[in-house]
């Protein structure tokens, strides 16, 4: 097998600082994986892939839920036959919310277990120190969380929203349906949320919005006092959220604390979804808006059944969100591609990829053989007293993923 190479580009926050950091952790892009031949076992009546999710950390909060859809996922399949009559063996690993770890553990699966293909990652930061793993030892990865975009492998899966299909659409909702002409940026200090709102700036110059502040605190902070006296005095007419994992939580209850509300000044998170709701405080919460293309309120026979199926699994009280839900679709497209190809090899799975479809709780997903992400409907929720997120706004159909927002004249971030 040949190893394949990364198309990425990085605005407004270099990851060279990152990718130095993380030399170690695995092959580096672009090495030759001829050395290193495939030991995934085929031979007998199980084939083994790995779950890879934060369990312990600043992440737990979000990926256990990942890694339970990941699980029920698994589980219907091998009910209904396996994957080519193969039942699948799971070998999960626990990330621990560090970039080091999941690069370290990435490199366990494909060495030492063998596994077929990969299913995990959250934070950009995982993903990228992951990202030469997979492509110096030509494996699998499916990564199943929105994104900032910028890159495309043809070593990664990417069933998350990509910029066009969450950010853009969340910017063009409050532009268009709220109305508002200034706005104030928050996020977590890390990829995601520094790429973001690098394209965020340059979409607010483009349509003639204000950006009255950027602020940033470390992943896992719970220092917000200072931050949301900044939000308050800007007088902005809206805040786009990228905070994530529980920093979300001292964010929102300073945020209430100090009076501010939705009505006053709405905040749109693209990191909050219903299973962080409970331990932000739906009290904090209610009335915010959310940017995501799945929502366990979505009412469609699919949905339906898969909201059963995973409080049964999981208990009446748990939730469906949308990481999870894209992480659930990922293997049943992972199991689409690679019976089309009717091989588990990685060149064939690839080769098979394009056009293959999933009647997902999200609606019909299909992959992009090009870029390796799949056509999503945007969706812009609002939280509700429950807890659970209404639908106010949704695209028109799927939107085709474009990854490094070739289709928008404004961007320039090559």
């Amino acid at each position: 097998m040949n190893s394949r190479t990364t198309r990425t580009i990085t605005a407004a926050f270099s990851v060279a600082a990152l990718a130095g950091a993380l030399a170690g952790c695995g092959a580096k892009a672009g090495e030759s994986a001829d050395a290193a031949e495939s030991c995934v076992e085929t031979d007998g009546d199980t084939v083994k892939i790995g779950f890879l999710n934060s369990l312990s950390g600043t992440m737990a909060i979000s990926e256990t839920t990942v890694f339970k859809s990941l699980s029920m996922a698994a589980e219907e399949i091998n009910a209904d036959g396996g994957v080519l009559g193969k039942q699948l063996e799971i070998v999960s690993e626990d990330g621990q919310s560090e970039p080091t770890v999941f690069a370290e553990k990435a490199t366990k699966l494909i060495d030492q277990d063998c596994v077929a293909a990969v299913f995990g990652g959250w934070t950009s930061s995982s993903r990228k120190a992951m990202l030469p793993v997979f492509e110096g030892k030509d494996a699998l990865l499916f990564y199943p969380v929105q994104y900032e975009g910028l890159e495309a492998s043809e070593n990664i899966f990417y069933t998350g929203a990509t910029t066009n299909q969450q950010i853009i659409p969340a910017l063009d909702y409050l532009k268009d349906e709220k109305g508002i002409e200034s706005i104030f940026l928050v996020g977590s200090d890390y990829v995601f949320p520094r790429t973001a709102n690098a394209i965020i700036q340059a979409y607010a110059e483009e349509h003639g919005i204000e950006v009255l502040g950027e602020e940033y605190q470390p992943l896992g902070s719970t220092s917000f006092g200072t931050v949301v006296d900044k939000v308050k005095a800007a007088g902005a007419d809206a805040v786009f959220n990228t905070l994530n994992g529980d920093s979300n939580v001292a964010f929102f209850k300073e945020y209430k604390g100090k009076g501010l509300t939705a009505e006053s000044m709405p905040v749109v998170s693209v990191s909050i979804a219903e299973e962080e709701v409970p331990g932000v405080g739906v009290d904090n919460l209610v009335g915010q808006y959310t940017a995501w293309n799945y929502y366990q309120t979505l009412e469609t026979p699919v949905n339906e059944e898969f909201v059963a199926a995973f409080k049964e699994a999981n208990g009446a009280k748990a939730v469906t969100s949308d990481p999870m839900e894209a992480a659930y679709t990922s293997l049943h497209l992972w199991k689409g591609m690679v019976e089309k190809a009717d091989s588990f090899d990685v060149d064939d799975v690839v080769a098979a990829a394009d056009g293959v479809t999933f009647e997902a709780p999200e609606g019909t997903v299909t992959v992009n053989g090009e870029n390796h992400h799949i056509a999503k409907t945007a969706l812009i929720g609002q939280i509700r007293e429950d807890g659970l997120i209404e639908t106010v706004w949704s695209s028109d159909g799927p939107i085709e993923p474009d990854p490094f927002l070739e289709g928008y004249a404004w961007w320039e971030g090559e």
